[in-house]
């Protein structure tokens, strides 16, 4: 079967969606959008796309696509979410962070109960190939039952913890959460669109007793020196007899009493993953088996997130189930004396 697909959204991160698809054989790119017209043309000819559109109802109207690719800032992720499952798109993959607060959290919720819309969030990471290797092995049990995950990024939680986030929920099979107890610290508003603390350091204790340690900011572990900030992300996961530890530019494991290890380019392995992450959205339009980053568990995800702002201004552990305050983002911001210019209004 041959996908339609466009993209929402020209600019700088769309590339690394439209880069992959010479490698996708069952995909044709369509047609791209944007407000700027400037940026729409570009991006069609920089990918040989044949249409480009300044109006994201036109595009879906006359392209009929079967997949769009939705490269737009969080502070209006949920309106444009909308507004491509009241088009009737029937799959849009959905740039990270899922959300920006709770507000639009819980209108999220509501979009994913009654969508037709297969919407996935752009969780590269967990289609790499050594993610994949590493987390069959765990779920297989070499490492005896899992005991502790530790993840950690660099970046601001909103920037690139949720990615290590969404590999800690995969490693631990999905499992729910009984609390999480969390300290951050400062404000950061990158570019108004994703808000989030400086530093984040959060202990989560999920229902089977398994305990997951996530940080972000300054002060992680750094897998390298003279690299990029974004490239100090990373994951280990012990367990009774062994562990795995996946990182940006590596990784290695202890199973069975043997250790090893190797070495990857990032950039490579990236680009496989991201069209791994495509080819999983096709199968959910062909066998009805959702992606393993839907936006449910997506959402799942940035309830942590939440509990994590829920549990610093309170100083106290959260308890799942949560229903946070419709304002625990803007609680936060107040509690360490920042402002958000949120250049979008809501």
């Amino acid at each position: 079967m041959s996908y339609k697909v466009a993209f929402l959204g020209c600019g700088g991160r769309a590339n690394s969606h439209a880069v992959v698809y010479p490698n996708i054989e069952e995909a044709t790119r369509v047609a791209c959008c944007d407000l700027v017209e400037e940026k729409a043309v570009e991006f069609a000819g920089k990918y040989d796309i044949p249409k480009w559109y300044l109006d994201l109802d036109e595009m879906v109207e006359k392209e009929q696509p079967d997949l769009v690719h939705m490269s737009m800032p969080p502070t209006i992720r949920y309106s444009l979410m909308k507004r491509l499952s009241d088009l009737g798109v029937p799959a849009v993959v959905v740039e990270k962070p899922i959300a920006i607060g709770a507000d639009d959290y819980k209108k999220l919720r509501e979009l994913e109960a009654e969508s037709a819309t297969k919407f996935t969030v752009n969780h590269q990471l967990r289609y790499h190939e050594k993610t994949m290797e590493l987390l069959d092995r765990v779920l297989q049990g070499q490492i005896g039952n899992v005991r502790c995950l530790d993840a950690s990024a660099k970046l601001p939680m909103n920037g690139q913890g949720v990615h290590v986030l969404d590999l800690m929920f995969a490693y631990a099979d999905y499992t729910d959460i009984r609390s999480v107890h969390a300290a951050c610290s400062g404000f950061d508003d990158i570019n108004g669109t994703h808000p989030s603390p400086n530093t984040a350091s959060a202990l989560i204790t999920f229902v089977d007793e398994k305990r997951g340690v996530l940080q972000s900011g300054e002060g992680v572990p750094e897998i390298a020196q003279d690299v990029p900030r974004h490239m100090h992300k990373r994951i280990a996961v012990y367990g009774e007899t062994g562990f795995v530890h996946w990182k940006m530019n590596g990784w290695e494991m202890g199973i069975d009493g043997k250790y090893s290890s190797g070495e990857h380019e990032y950039r490579v392995v990236d680009d496989i993953g991201q069209a791994n992450l495509v080819r999983a959205v096709f199968n959910w339009l062909e066998t009805g088996e959702p992606t393993p980053t839907n936006l449910a568990v997506a959402l799942d995800e940035w309830l942590v997130i939440l509990a994590c702002y829920g549990s610093t201004v309170a100083q106290a552990p959260i308890t799942f189930p949560y229903d946070p305050a419709d304002d625990v983002l803007e609680q936060y911001i107040d509690f360490v004396g920042a402002e958000w210019t949120n250049p979008h209004g809501g």
